[in-house]
C-alpha cells in the first residue's frame, strides 16, 4: 500500500515538473503559444473541482471508488494530451488531467487515515514529501531526454503505462478497507474540533461553488492579459475566489479561528509564501547575477533535499515533536529565507545568501507540511475526513494561485527597474510569510475543542 500510494504520488509530481520542461516545444510545435499560460492555469483550476468531488464521495461512499475515479481520469486525460494534434485538444487533455490529479491527492489522503494507524501518519506523509521531491531532481532532465528521443507526445504517453502498476500495488490494502478508521492498541481517539465542523452545501452545490473557485482561478492567472483592466479583474477575481472556497472549508477558515481552521489556514499561506516566492529565486540569479538557467535551477534543488530531509527528520521524532512547535518553526524559516532574498535583493548582496536562505526555506516547509497534513486528519471525524482533506488541498492550490497572480502584478508595476520588481515580489511573499507565523500558533486546538472525542 504504501508503495503504491508513494508511486502514485510521485507519478502526479512527476508529470507537473516534465510538463513545465517540455511545454515549450510543445508550444512550437502545435503552433500554440496564445494557450499556453491556460496549460497550466487550467489543470490547477480544474483540480479545485477534483478535490471538492471527491472529498463528497469518500464522505459518503468511502475513498476506494473515488481513488479509482481520479487515478482513471488522470490517466484519460494524458492519453488526451498525449495523442494531441492541436493545442485545444492539448490543453483539453490537461483541464481532464488536473480534475483526476486534484482527486487523487484527496483520496490517497482519506486512504491514509483509513488504513494507517495514527501513529503512522507523519511517516507516511514524510514519505509522500520525499516522492515530491525526486522527481524535482530528476523529472526535468528526464522530460527533456524523452522528448527529444522519442517524442514529447512520449512524456504524458508513458506515465500512463505506470500508473495502472501504482494502482496495483494498493489493491490488496483496498480490497479489505472498511468505514472505520484502524486505531492501534491503547491509542486514544482523535480529538475533534467540533466549533469547526461545518455544515457543507449539499453535493451540487459544492460543485458550482468549486466550478466558480475554479473560473476565479483561471481568471485571476489570466487577468494579466487583459490591458487596463488587469488590476480590476484580479481583484475581482480574489475576492469571487475566497467567497467560493468559503463554504468549502472549516467553519472560520478566513478569520484563523483555532484549531482545524487555522490548520486550513496555515497551509494556504505557507504554500504561498514559498511557491510565490521560489518561482522567481530563478529568475533573480539569471537577471541580476548572471547565473546560466541550469545553475540556477540547482537553487531549488538545493531546497527540495532540505524538504525530503526534513520531512524524514519529523517523521522519525514523531510525538517527541509537538505539531504546534513544528509549525511555528517551519512558517519560521520560510517567513527567514524569503526576508533574506529580499535583503539579497535591495542590498545587492552575494546570491550565496539568497541560496543558502532557500534551504532552510525547504526545511522548514519539509518540517510544517507533514504535520499539518496529520493536524487536518487527526481534527477529522469519519465523515469529515474527505470534506477536511479536500479543503487543505483547495487551501494549497489557491494559496500558491493567489499568490503567483499577486507577485506577476507587483512584478510588472515595477517592469522598469529589474531590481524593484524582484524587490516587490520578495516584500510582498515575505508579508504572507509575516501572516503564516501569526496564524501558525492557533493551529492547536482549544482546551474545550479537545476534549471532544470521535
Amino acid at each position: 500500500m504504501t508503495l503504491g500510494a508513494c508511486a502514485l504520488v510521485f507519478l502526479a509530481a512527476f508529470e507537473s515538473l516534465a510538463v513545465t520542461t517540455i511545454m515549450p516545444l510543445v508550444s512550437r510545435e502545435l503552433n500554440g503559444a496564445d494557450l499556453y499560460a491556460l496549460a497550466f492555469a487550467g489543470p490547477l483550476a480544474t483540480g479545485v473541482i477534483g478535490m471538492v468531488a471527491t472529498g463528497s464521495w469518500s464522505d459518503r461512499k468511502g475513498p476506494v471508488a473515488p481513488l479509482l475515479a481520479a487515478v482513471g481520469t488522470f490517466a484519460l486525460g494524458l492519453l488526451i494530451a498525449g495523442t494531441a494534434g492541436t493545442m485545444p485538444v492539448l490543453v483539453s487533455g490537461r483541464l481532464v488531467q488536473g480534475l483526476g490529479g486534484g482527486g487523487l491527492t484527496v483520496a490517497l489522503y482519506v486512504v491514509i487515515a483509513r488504513v494507517y494507524p495514527p501513529v503512522l501518519h507523519a511517516k507516511i506523509f514524510a514519505a509522500f514529501s520525499a516522492a515530491w521531491v525526486i522527481p524535482s531532481l530528476v523529472g526535468p532532465f528526464a522530460a527533456g531526454i524523452v522528448a527529444q528521443v522519442a517524442g514529447w507526445q512520449w512524456v504524458f504517453l508513458g506515465v500512463v503505462g505506470l500508473v495502472v502498476p501504482a494502482l496495483l500495488l494498493t489493491a490488496p490494502a483496498l480490497r479489505g478497507l472498511n468505514g472505520t478508521p484502524v486505531q492501534g492498541p491503547g491509542e486514544p481517539a482523535a480529538a475533534v474540533d467540533s466549533a469547526a465542523v461545518s455544515r457543507p452545501p449539499g453535493g451540487l452545490a459544492k460543485l458550482a461553488l468549486a466550478a466558480l473557485a475554479a473560473l476565479a482561478v483561471l481568471g485571476l492567472n489570466l487577468s494579466a492579459e487583459v490591458p487596463g483592466a488587469g488590476d480590476v479583474l484580479a481583484g475581482a477575481a480574489v475576492a469571487v475566489a475566497l467567497l467560493a472556497v468559503r463554504p468549502l472549508m472549516p467553519r472560520g477558515t478566513l478569520t484563523a479561528r483555532r484549531g482545524l481552521p487555522s490548520v486550513i489556514l496555515t497551509r494556504g499561506l505557507a504554500a504561498a509564501a514559498f511557491f510565490g516566492a521560489e518561482v522567481y529565486l530563478p529568475y533573480l540569479l539569471v537577471e541580476r547575477y548572471a547565473f546560466a538557467p541550469t545553475f540556477a535551477g540547482l537553487t531549488l534543488t538545493g531546497g527540495a533535499i532540505a524538504w525530503a530531509a526534513a520531512s524524514a527528520i519529523q517523521g522519525r521524532l514523531g510525538t517527541r515533536l509537538e505539531h504546534r512547535r513544528a509549525v511555528r518553526i517551519g512558517s519560521a524559516l520560510v517567513l527567514g529565507a524569503v526576508v533574506l532574498a529580499l535583503v539579497t535583493t535591495v542590498l545587492a548582496w552575494p546570491a550565496a545568501v539568497a541560496i543558502a536562505g532557500w534551504i532552510f526555506a525547504g526545511g522548514g516547509m519539509g518540517l510544517m507540511y507533514p504535520r499539518l497534513s496529520v493536524m487536518t486528519l487527526a481534527l477529522s471525524t469519519k465523515d469529515t475526513e474527505g470534506f477536511n482533506s479536500s479543503a487543505m488541498s483547495i487551501s494549497d492550490s489557491l494559496g500558491g494561485a493567489l499568490a503567483l497572480a499577486g507577485t506577476g502584478i507587483v512584478f510588472a508595476a515595477f517592469s522598469t527597474t529589474t531590481a524593484a520588481s524582484f524587490a516587490g515580489v520578495f516584500a510582498l511573499t515575505a508579508a504572507i510569510g509575516v501572516a503564516a507565523v501569526a496564524v501558525s500558533p492557533r493551529v492547536a486546538v482549544a482546551p474545550a475543542a479537545a476534549g471532544t472525542r470521535a
